[in-house]
């Protein structure tokens, strides 16, 4: 940025040395007729001219340096960042938001640095032709003391305007993008709903008042880039009428009224740059109104993991949520089969140490201890977790004491051997970022594999056969029980197919646990249970080669409820 500045200034101040060449030129060698001084101001002209070219080589290249490291640096502390949020970030902000967010609002902040060095230039710059004319003629020093400040007031209310309709479009951009990322995840689901057509259209016109917002935007800075371009203009024009009036009235000399002119139009150059900065700055602090506000979002306060209040107790032991009075047993498989899914999600949150809560394990509270050895032995696996580009087996190996053996283990135990089988290469297959070759019920079983690979001694499984048939489902939670014996495994769906593998089932409503015991039991004494689990079984089963999950973001869940 010093770099900037000096070779900015170096290259404003060049720009002012020429009229004076010029003047000397046309006094003491053209009205003198004395081809000897000609020669020399000639040759300075010529210097000068290489000079100012080199500076300004040197002065873009840095500009350009400093923008693409400002870049650079910023996206580096953003993904950091985003990285130490954690689950926060999706529950504040949309991935199209985010998106939006390290795309252009990055590149305009970093473009507001670029203007350090000709903006400290063009100050210098206007103080050095102010100077220079009050030797000529302090009327014309005036002039131009007096003027830039005005054409800056002038664009004053247009930059104000420009900074609300700014920020009113980048936000609604960031909401049509967040939208659109929706309806792209959720596509399966939607086509399958019929709602297909009705996001379309409202999208449509979503995207149709955003264009209409983009022209307001467009009609500001169009007039202020006229405006850039025009005052300038029209203030040399008045600047070099009143220079001719007074070389007229023999004020000045001609080659005064030539350095005059050369003054006048070489501060056209700072002047824009001050009103092109100005532009630029207002659209800067729209996006760092944006990047900020975005890096004060704070992870969950889930504990100092490495200085622990209590220990992780060295056993299995159960696990309680007093929140909704659910106490799970160690080395059981049990169900929760909540009428809420966001209770849940929620419970899952807790129990697996997302946020700060009351959530205790072997009767000490889980925020106090160890996060790292929390994070080791309890896995939340949710249904539709990331699933990275790489082979199959990269996917899967996520340990490298992991072999072939494991994996087909694994995999049989999710039911995935066909998803294997119908691969061309089977493990050795590449699958791009979200695997989105494979069909959504093939994603969730090889997400459930992946995650009966960590061997966790606590396994939260949230709804992970919600995109298979009823046939796989069976073999899954068969499988599923047999795999998980002895280990404590948390179920949370209402399919009937899976609680009825549960040792023991908690029904959850309203928050709270109304009643446990097994399936059968619940089904025959508890009507609400009954109802909320018919509910589920009595549908006609997604197919899985068809069913992206029945869990969309956005307003795909709106449609599916």
């Amino acid at each position: 940025m010093l770099r900037g500045s000096l070779l900015g200034t170096a290259w404003m101040a060049g720009l002012a040395l020429r009229p004076y060449l010029i003047a000397k030129a046309v006094d003491d060698g053209l009205r003198a007729r004395d081809q000897r001084a000609l020669l020399f101001w000639g040759l300075a002209i010529v210097v000068a001219g290489v000079v100012q070219a080199w500076l300004g080589v040197l002065r873009h290249r840095t500009t350009n340096f400093i923008r693409e490291d400002a870049t650079a640096r910023s996206a580096a502390v953003l993904l950091r960042h985003l990285s130490r949020v954690g689950a926060v970030l999706s529950r504040k902000l949309a991935a199209g938001e985010v998106a939006t967010v390290g795309g252009a609002d990055i590149g305009n902040t970093s473009y507001v640095l670029t203007i350090t060095g000709p903006g400290v230039g063009a100050v210098v710059a206007y103080a050095l032709v102010a100077v220079v004319l009050w030797t000529i003629s302090p009327l014309l020093a005036l002039c131009i003391l007096l003027g830039v400040p005005l054409i800056v007031a002038v664009m004053g209310p247009m930059l104000r305007r420009l900074d609300r309709v700014e920020t009113v479009y980048r936000h609604r951009l960031g909401l049509l993008t967040a939208r659109a990322g929706d309806i792209v995840a959720g596509l399966r689901v939607l086509a399958g709903v019929g709602g297909r057509g009705l996001f379309a259209r409202r999208y449509a016109d979503r995207s149709r008042e955003l264009l209409a917002e983009g022209y307001r935007v467009g009609a500001v800075s169009s007039w202020i880039r006229a405006l850039t371009h025009a005052l300038p203009g029209l203030f040399l024009a008045v600047v070099v009428w009143l220079a001719a009036r007074m070389a007229a009235d023999g004020d000045i000399t001609v080659g005064q009224l030539v350095a005059v002119y050369g003054y006048v139009a070489v501060l056209a150059v700072p002047v824009w740059f001050l009103l092109d900065g100005s532009y630029q700055l207002i659209r800067g602090r729209v996006a760092a109104r944006r990047i900020v506000a975005l890096l004060n979002l704070a992870p969950d306060d889930v504990g100092d993991s490495d200085h622990a209040a209590v220990p992780a107790p060295p056993h299995p032991a159960e696990l309680r949520d007093p929140v909704t009075g659910l106490t799970v047993p160690p080395g059981r498989m049990f169900g929760v089969a909540a009428t809420d899914p966001a209770e849940a999600t929620a419970l899952a949150d807790r129990l697996g140490r997302y946020v700060v809560s009351e959530a205790t394990w072997g009767g000490q509270r889980l925020t106090g201890m160890p996060l790292a050895e929390v994070r080791s032995r309890i896995l939340v696996a949710d249904h539709d977790a990331y699933l990275f580009a790489g082979t199959l087996r990269d996917v899967l190996r996520i340990r490298d004491d992991l072999n072939d053996g494991a994996l087909r283990a694994a995999v049989r135990t999710a039911s995935a051997d066909d998803v294997v089988e119908a691969l061309p290469d089977g493990f050795d297959t590449e699958l791009d970022n979200r695997a989105r070759r494979l069909s959504g019920g093939q994603r969730q079983r090889v997400r459930l594999a992946r995650a009966l690979l960590a061997e966790p001694e606590v396994l939260i499984l949230l709804d992970p056969t919600s995109a298979v048939d009823a046939h796989t489902e069976a073999r899954i939670a068969e499988r599923l029980r047999a795999a998980r014996a002895g280990r404590t495994t948390l179920l949370l769906s209402t399919s009937p197919l899976l609680l009825g593998y549960a040792d023991t089932v908690a029904y959850l409503a309203g928050g709270r646990v109304v009643a446990t015991g097994t399936h059968a039991e619940l089904l025959e004494r508890e009507p609400g249970y009954r109802a909320l689990v018919a509910r589920d079984g009595g549908a006609p089963a997604p197919d899985a080669g068809d069913v992206a999950t029945t869990r969309g973001p956005g307003e795909v869940e709106e449609v599916l409820r």
